[in-house]
């Protein structure tokens, strides 16, 4: 059988709670596969799993574009929420990097001064491969910005990038500016300026932290935003200091208890470490406003385990994985994402959202990974503003990871062999008939 013929009918696929319906049947507490049905690139049904006469007697499908999935988990396609395209894949030219954040931070700006777009291109692409053989359908991406004058050499090759990869990939662009080159109100406006001119899928970006808190200059990104009509995403608070307060008073601006500031675009908040230093009461006020902002949360876990609480030759005792039950209780969308890969913030990564997934399911320990967070990489609204819309409806594009391997019970492990539909068609892995457990 040719396992790489598109296939127009999905047999006992098991969806994760959160992509179907309130009323859909259950045994013994988990919802029931279902048979999934594709007709031009596009989702043209979803009903629970029916028995197929023809399939007792044959156990594999009578016909290619049946796939018979024997109960496999499948997920929409993947949402990488949170990269560093530019850094990526330097760690080996580098020597060595002092322990934390900081010390991260400093050898990237030496490695920064010996790039070229030839060079941010290979290792960006290369990227992006391998994202798009994971399943990812959605990548954002921040690009350093430590200079008030000049557009970054990367800034512009990300933008090629995108085009390149339109129609695979929808490539998003994050500006990371230090908080502090927006301390006038001027230079914001043209920084602003300059993120807006560059195009579709561009974002303003900041990194807030304790070390360059200024509260004008917060307001003064927020107002540049809403000039230019930017959606922003923000570095914030990552960091295990108790005092630092960017997404606290961030997020009561946005509420309107500060000022009368009105933004109108949507807003990311990337890491929030601090949240998990800080007295409980003083982050759940934090987080009470988050909610009400609305702010969407992106947790690193792989990185922010790596980063927080660093120092050389003794063990961590804190884990710097922001309160995403927490937020997740108040309504807010958390998304869990890679971060950086194979670079001086992290030695390892795969732009695999699974791979950050499994480590946030540790560091959280969070229950039923598989029916109540894989959203988290999969929301690919959660990252722009409109209306919600769940993947995997009618209509909706037939984006599809199927996990040949693995178990509901035991999600993520056994993820590595997938097949990965884009548009119906088989983009990557080979399918292979399974029976039901």
């Amino acid at each position: 059988m040719d396992t790489t013929t598109p296939p127009q009918e999905l047999r006992n696929a098991r969806l994760p709670r959160w992509c179907l319906p309130s009323a859909w049947p259950m045994a013994q507490g988990q919802p029931l596969a279902a048979d999934v049905s594709i007709a031009a690139g596009r989702i043209t049904a979803v009903v629970p799993a029916r028995p197929h006469a023809y399939e007792v007697a044959f156990p594999a499908p009578a016909h290619p574009t049946i796939w018979q999935l024997g109960g496999a988990p499948i997920l929409p396609g993947l949402v990488e929420a949170h990269t560093h395209l530019d850094k990526a894949f330097t760690l080996a030219r580098m020597g060595t990097v002092e322990p934390g954040l900081l010390g991260a931070i400093a050898a990237m700006h030496v490695d920064r001064a010996a790039w070229t777009p030839h060079d941010v291109h290979a290792r960006a692409a290369k990227a992006m491969q391998w994202a798009f053989e994971a399943g990812v359908v959605r990548l954002r991406t921040h690009c350093d910005w430590w200079e008030p004058d000049a557009v970054p050499i990367a800034w512009g090759t990300l933008r090629a990038l995108a085009d390149e990869w339109a129609g695979r990939i929808a490539l998003d662009r994050a500006a990371l500016i230090p908080l502090d080159l927006f301390s006038t109100r001027a230079q914001a406006r043209t920084l602003a300026q300059r993120v807006a001119e560059s195009g579709a899928g561009a974002k303003l970006g900041g990194f807030i932290h304790s070390t360059n808190w200024n509260p004008q200059a917060l307001v003064n990104l927020l107002e540049s935003a809403e000039a230019f009509g930017l959606d922003i995403d923000l570095h914030i608070d990552e960091e295990l200091n108790a005092a630092a307060c960017g997404l606290a008073q961030l997020a009561r601006h946005l509420a309107h208890g500060l000022s009368e500031l009105r933004f109108s675009g949507h807003v990311v908040c990337g890491h929030a470490c601090a949240l998990a230093a800080q007295p409980l009461d003083v982050a759940l006020a934090t987080l009470d406003a988050v909610a009400r902002a609305p702010i969407t949360l992106v947790a690193l876990p792989i990185t922010n385990l790596l980063l927080q609480d660093a120092q050389t030759g003794r063990t961590p005792r804190e884990r710097g994985l922001t309160l995403i039950k927490e937020a997740r209780a108040r309504g807010i969308p958390v998304m869990i994402a890679s971060d950086n890969v194979q670079d001086p913030f992290c030695p390892v990564g795969s732009f695999d959202p699974l791979e950050a997934f499994a480590a946030g399911v540790l560091a959280g320990q969070l229950a039923a990974p598989f029916d109540d967070w894989t959203d988290s990489i999969c929301r690919a609204e959660w990252l722009s503003r409109g209306p919600a819309a769940l993947p995997l409806q009618l209509g909706s594009p037939a984006d599809v990871v199927i996990f040949n391997a693995a178990e509901v019970h035991g999600f993520p492990s056994r993820t590595a062999e997938r097949v990965v539909l884009r548009g119906g068609h088989v983009a990557a892995g080979v399918y292979r008939p399974r029976r039901a457990a």
